[in-house]
């Protein structure tokens, strides 16, 4: 691939850890000088930045284009899908290679690069998901780790017969990501639950959307995230919670790390920008178009209280879990909301609708909505500095922030190719003027300038010093610790005593 050059002068830098005002140059498609007043060499293409900010670009830790779900595909595809990534100032994103319950983890890595190599128009990685487990399984995470660039790892505890996995196979999974140096992810819900109460709803008469909250409200959420972050401490395990949709999943994390685990949460942009309320729109397809799993919260005050736990650092990156589907798909499920298939929109808004909802709102500073759009996901996924910096060495991933533009987000003007937006309507502060991949100006003056194929996949190596520094030492000094603080070890490896010779009950 050909890499491009670039200057960006008269802006103010912004990185997670400091703001200043500095040229930024880009050659072959790599940062190679950030300073004031930096000369022009010859052929480069100059743009300007004046009254701007100039940010790394956007990370999206969780997207699923054309993904096969529900006995349809995702409309999003990864042309598509990472164009509306550029129109909103994202310039990587990390999708998932899914395969279904008995079969091969590194031909479905290998069938999502097929499907993404050639049709990407920014940087992209995948995260690989564990739906059963066997020994073939453990040793596919192993070549995939050492071979493929894949560091994580996705477990379900929701979608019954599916996706779900046992809480003993989740245990010998993280056991093995710990091995291996992968961070293990989790999509935390009470599948039994679910399984239990959705068909107690239709046996019910309650049909609709309503229905699909209705059967897995945020208790189950929260429990499933309890016991996932007590699974993965007793396997000594990072874990990544995907999609913290409500209150009861955010505290379960907080406790989480407040007794010492290591696990980080990811809330995504449809969960910080709008509630669950639409699941009782008298509208059958506006409610329907809401459906996603786990499902928003009817409660008005989550979108802040999540933002609230981003600003704190409690809650680290920020995805969409983009899953677009039309009306006619969501219609599978019009007689019943089981099979409505799961998701929404996000991929082209997440950045603006952060910007808005919290430095716009006083909640987060420049600084800090880098951190969480960008930074922190590059830290937990081992590709910082490269990515998620403006910084001699990263890659030339830059976005000019308008903080001062507004725009309204609309069905009608976003590039995805979904007829529905979650958004609708909602005026926001905070516009990408200019998207800037590897050097290449991939969107400017509201129009996409982007070549499928032009965006790479991005391996990610082991052992992310964020994810493991501390799941190491513990290794070494600690480890049999138990999540409550009490050591196995106290008596070294275990009570010596003399044995017992009293009588035995005879069954």
């Amino acid at each position: 691939l050909r890499m491009a050059s670039l200057l960006v002068r008269n802006g103010t830098v912004v990185n997670a850890d400091y703001s200043r005002k500095a040229d930024v140059l880009i050659e072959n498609g790599i940062i190679t000088a950030v300073g004031p007043d930096l000369a022009a060499p010859p052929g480069v293409e100059v743009v300007d930045a004046t009254g701007k900010l100039v940010i790394p670009g956007g990370i999206d830790t969780h997207t699923h284009f054309q993904l096969p779900f529900m006995g349809t595909v995702s409309v999003d595809d990864f042309e598509i899908g990472t164009q509306a990534a550029v129109a909103g100032g994202t310039t990587m994103i990390m999708d998932f290679a899914i395969e279904m319950r008995g079969e091969s983890l590194i031909a479905a890595y290998k069938q999502w690069r097929e499907w993404a190599d050639p049709k990407v128009v920014c940087d992209y990685s995948l995260h690989v998901a564990v739906t059963w487990w066997s020994e073939q399984v453990g040793q596919e995470m192993e070549t995939l780790v050492r071979e493929h660039g894949v560091n994580s790892f996705k477990t379900f505890m929701a979608y019954k017969g599916v996706f779900q996995i046992s809480d003993s196979e989740m245990y010998q999974c993280y056991k093995q990501c710990s091995k291996i140096g992968a961070i293990a992810q989790v999509h935390a819900e009470n599948g039994d639950l679910i399984d239990e109460q959705s068909r107690e709803m239709v046996a019910q008469g309650i049909t609709g959307p309503e229905g699909h909250e209705l059967c897995r409200p945020e208790e189950v959420e929260g429990e499933a995230t309890a016991r996932a972050i007590v699974i993965a401490n007793r396997a000594n395990c990072p874990l990544y919670v995907v999609h913290v949709m409500s209150k009861a999943a955010a505290k379960a994390v907080l406790a989480g790390r407040e007794r010492g685990a290591v696990v980080f949460g990811e809330p995504i942009a449809a969960g910080l920008g709008t509630d669950g309320t639409k699941y009782w729109h008298r509208c059958w397809r506006h409610a329907a178009a809401h459906v996603m799993g786990p499902p928003l919260r009817p409660d008005p005050t989550t979108p802040d209280y999540l933002m609230g736990l981003l600003a704190s650092g409690d809650l680290l990156c920020t995805g969409t879990d983009n899953c677009t589907f039309n009306a006619n798909q969501k219609a599978l499920g019009k007689d019943d909301f089981r099979r409505i298939p799961n998701g929404v929109n996000g991929v082209e808004d997440r950045m603006s609708v952060i910007w808005e909802k919290g430095v716009y709102a006083g909640k987060l500073s420049p600084n800090q909505f880098v951190a969480v759009t960008s930074t922190n996901a590059a830290k937990v996924f081992n590709m910082y500095p490269r990515k998620g910096a403006i910084a001699v060495g990263s890659d030339g991933d830059v976005v000019i922030w308008n903080p001062d533009a507004t725009r309204t987000i609309s069905k009608d003007t976003h590039h995805h190719a979904v007829d529905f937006n979650i958004f609708e309507g909602m005026v926001v502060h905070g516009v990408p003027e200019v998207t800037v991949v590897r050097g290449r100006v991939v969107w400017s003056d509201g129009k996409l300038h982007t070549e499928r194929g032009w965006g790479r996949f991005i391996p990610r190596p082991p052992n992310a010093d964020l994810a493991f520094a501390a799941i190491r030492q513990r290794e070494k000094v600690n480890p049999h610790a138990l999540l409550d603080g009490r050591n196995f070890a106290a008596h070294g490896s275990g009570v010596t005593r003399e044995p017992y010779d009293g009588p035995v009950i005879q069954l």
